[in-house]
Formats: structure tokens, C-alpha cells, sequence
């Protein structure tokens, strides 16, 4: 009598040959846990394989094996530039924001004038001789573009020029070089 109160665990409480009794045989297991990570991992290589192109031209890019073709543009005549004025123009793009400064007699520099910690637009200071950025008191160097004090760590990218029948030219942007 004793034995038949006590309860038997390694059987189910119903009669079937289902893992569970609410699932359906015909339909049991559609997706398991083998399933599901067979599932999981294609889609994972899927998704890796598709991002290889773009890895590829980012990191084409990024070596510099692909020369970026620049349209030259004038900036400004010669006469029309006093030492020490600055001259802001687009360059390469519409929406690039570049500075050129006529740092001497024979000499030129062109930078992009976004400062290379935020952002920020950098502005040429005639009275102290440096490209200034006032969101965080960066300051730059006007002959190498290389930050001198604040936050910014990187130089400013180098606008190539050109001088050319009493015009300056931009011809193309210099590569960052670490």
C-alpha cells in the first residue's frame, strides 16, 4: 500500500510519447535549440559576408590606394591678397569649409577649418599669427596645420595649391599621414 502512494517521477502523469503533453506530435519541434543556432550563425555569416565589400573600399580608402580625383578651383588672385589676410572658400566640396592664408611674400597654406577635436569652425587670428578654435581653445599652427594647444590632437588636413598666371589654385587635399 506504501508503494502505491509513493509517486513514480520517471514517468509522465499521461499516457503519450510527447516531451510535453500540450504539443502536438505532427508539428513538435519546428525549431529547437539545434535549429535556432544553425538559424542564428548563417545569419550571422550572411551579415559578415555582406559587410565585406564596404570594408574593403573603407579600408582602400583609408591606405590611400584609391587617388581621389580633385577638380582644381581658384581661390583667389595674387593682387588681391595682402600678406597675412586669410581668404574662406569650399573645398573640395560645396560644404567643406576651407581657409587659405597668405603667410608670406611666396607663401601660402590651406587648411580645412574644421577643427580636428569637434568639429568646430577655426578662424585665422591676423594679430596673433594662428588658426584659432573657439569652442575649446584650440589653437593651430599656420604654417603645418599641427595643433599647438587645447584638446585637438590631430593636424588640420592640408588643402594642396597651386599658384598659377598671378591666380592661387586648390588642386587636391593632402592625405593625413600618422
Amino acid at each position: 500500500m506504501e508503494q502505491d502512494n509513493k509517486r513514480d517521477n520517471n514517468h509522465s502523469p499521461f499516457n503519450e510519447d510527447n516531451y510535453t503533453h500540450n504539443i502536438r506530435k505532427n508539428n513538435e519541434r519546428k525549431l529547437d535549440r539545434r535549429s535556432f543556432m544553425k538559424t542564428l550563425v548563417g545569419a550571422a555569416g550572411v551579415f559578415a559576408v555582406s559587410t565585406l565589400p564596404w570594408g574593403a573600399l573603407a579600408a582602400k580608402e583609408l591606405t590611400g590606394l584609391k587617388k581621389k580625383p580633385y577638380q582644381p578651383l581658384k581661390i583667389a588672385d595674387i593682387r588681391s591678397l595682402r600678406v597675412g589676410d586669410a581668404v574662406e572658400f569650399a573645398y573640395p566640396g560645396e560644404h567643406d569649409s576651407t581657409l587659405l592664408i597668405r603667410l608670406g611674400e611666396n607663401e601660402y597654406k590651406a587648411y580645412q577649418n574644421a577643427c580636428t577635436h569637434l568639429k568646430c569652425p577655426v578662424f585665422w587670428s591676423k594679430e596673433q599669427s594662428e588658426m584659432v578654435c573657439p569652442c575649446h581653445h584650440g589653437i593651430f599652427d599656420a604654417r603645418t596645420g599641427a595643433p599647438t594647444a587645447g584638446p585637438p590632437r590631430r593636424p588640420l588636413p592640408e588643402v594642396l595649391l597651386k599658384e598659377d598666371q598671378g591666380a592661387i589654385y586648390a588642386i587636391g587635399v593632402k592625405r593625413y599621414e600618422a
